[in-house]
């Protein structure tokens, strides 16, 4: 029967009665000359019928394509939609009428949450276009057509600033052969950070403060067994252990900082910041150390409070502050740490290399290039240099460079793990560049007879630096040309840079 009716909605009656009239008038000779009228008649009846048709057909579609009837929750209340549009959850109501037509889901309303999240240009909308997960689609299908509430997980893809929403999809009452569903997004990227970082924290914490914590203890037993009288064993055996302390205290905090970083670091900050400012205070600060080492601090930056970039204060200063103290850690005595700041770079300038000779890697690159200028804090040492094998880990969770892990340069190996996690938060770009000392083995040497006569040549001294560039986005352009004029901040004393040269 449903056949029959469609196939009459298809070809109407009224064609069919016509096109049998014009065969009658056709068989009877006296009728012929109406045959030319009649034909005309049923070919305007035709057309009108199958105009109908169409009509309503595209009158169904924008049905789908609509949102559904403005319901007052109350009388004298919104309405349905605009409760939905208050909701801060991203929600969306998927429309279906074939099962096996993949290309037919319909979102025929989406709230301002969902608008912004996946940047629709309005409340509808193929749900394909839109939402690409196969398993989002899947619970979708499952809530249309099987009558089923599910929920599935769904990652937004963004580098280190992925987002994790959990997907619910349930099936709504309606009559027809139209299905309707209701999808609810809920965010629990903080929630799934908390629990990856607990669990960091612990497996962190365990490893790295075990050697210490054994330390400790031995000596607490040497002191109280065989160097119990001995006052000068005593007294190296506390120095010791005050030091194992003192690791201990700044691997805790180092490690406190970090977490506190990567849960807000899919948030980017809102303020402004003074990079100039961040470093003065830096080198400020730090001036006294450097002092007691024979080290020179030297600032080349643009005059500070003109030239504000978007950032975190407190954060820009963690950045400075890290990146100073590892050159001042590996800065050899009567050196120079330069910080040289410049603004008004583009990303590809801003992660370019500034000795072509030198090893460069870049450690964290934006995802997308979303700003137009950036501002840059390069950080330079004389030290020895790393090694072009040990750049790609620099950033990594406890690695020091193999030779650096005893002595006076002990540290807690998070140090440019943090500062990574910082810039990445900013949504800028760090890079390294290092020279390292040329050491020969036994590939480099020449064979010759014990009579040959070789000719000892002076060996070179290679020019050995490590240089860490962070970039920021900046909110503007500040128009700062490579010419223009900064100031050189050395040893507390400011001058212009014609004037230093």
């Amino acid at each position: 029967m449903d056949k029959r009716k469609s196939v009459w909605n298809v070809v109407p009656a009224g064609g069919v009665i016509g096109m049998v009239a014009l065969v009658g008038i056709a068989m009877v000779p006296v009728l012929r000359p109406f045959l030319i009228y009649a034909a005309l008649l049923v070919v305007a009846y035709t057309m009108y019928k199958y105009l109908v048709i169409i009509g309503e057909a595209e009158g169904r579609i924008k049905a789908l394509k609509l949102p559904e009837k403005q319901i007052k929750v109350q009388p004298q209340g919104p309405s349905f939609q605009e409760v939905l549009r208050a909701i801060p959850d991203p929600v969306m109501i998927v429309a279906g009428i074939e099962p096996d037509d993949i290309a037919g889901r319909w979102i025929v309303f989406a709230n301002t949450a969902a608008q912004g999240l996946f940047r629709m240009d309005g409340e509808g909308g193929l749900l394909v276009s839109t939402i690409r997960n196969p398993e989002v689609l899947e619970c979708v299908d499952e809530a249309l057509f099987g009558g089923i509430s599910t929920s599935t997980f769904y990652d937004l893809a963004g580098g280190a600033r992925d987002q994790i929403w959990r997907a619910y999809a349930s099936p709504l009452p309606v009559t027809g052969p139209q299905r309707l569903a209701l999808l609810t997004l809920r965010d629990e990227t903080d929630a799934r950070r908390m629990e990856r970082m607990r669990a960091d924290f612990l497996a962190n914490a365990s490893h790295e403060l075990r050697t210490p914590l054994a330390s400790l203890a031995g000596f607490i037993e040497t002191l109280r067994g065989p160097a119990k009288d001995d006052e000068k064993a005593r007294e190296k055996f506390l120095d010791i252990m005050a030091t194992q302390a003192e690791r201990m205290r700044r691997l805790i905090q180092d490690l406190l900082s970090l977490s506190r970083i990567e849960l807000n670091e899919h948030v980017p900050p809102s303020g402004e910041a003074d990079l100039t400012l961040a470093a003065r205070d830096v080198v400020d600060s730090v001036s006294l150390m450097a002092r007691d080492k024979g080290v020179s601090l030297i600032i080349r930056a643009p005059k500070p409070g003109l030239y504000p970039i978007l950032g975190d204060r407190d954060q820009i200063l963690q950045v400075v502050q890290n990146l100073v103290d590892n050159a001042l850690k590996y800065a050899v005595r009567g050196s120079e740490v330069t910080v040289d700041i410049r603004y008004d770079l583009s990303l590809e300038q801003a992660v370019a290399g500034s000795n072509s000779g030198a090893a460069r890697l870049v450690l964290l690159r934006p995802d997308r290039n979303v700003h137009d200028f950036y501002a840059q804090v390069t950080v330079r040492d004389a030290g020895p240099g790393i090694r072009r094998e040990f750049l790609p880990r620099l950033a990594e969770r406890f690695y020091r460079v193999e030779g650096q892990k005893s002595g006076d340069k002990l540290g807690t190996g998070l140090g440019l793990a943090i500062v990574k996690h910082i810039i990445n938060r900013h949504r800028g770009g760090l890079v390294v560049e290092s020279q390292s000392s040329v050491t020969s083995d036994a590939a480099d040497v020449l064979e010759r007879t014990p009579n040959e006569k070789v000719a000892t040549l002076p060996a070179a001294t290679p020019v050995t630096f490590t240089a860490f560039s962070a970039c920021f986005p900046q909110a503007r352009a500040y128009g700062l040309g490579a010419d223009t004029p900064r100031l050189v901040i050395s040893d507390g004393v400011s001058r212009d840079l014609k004037d230093a040269v």
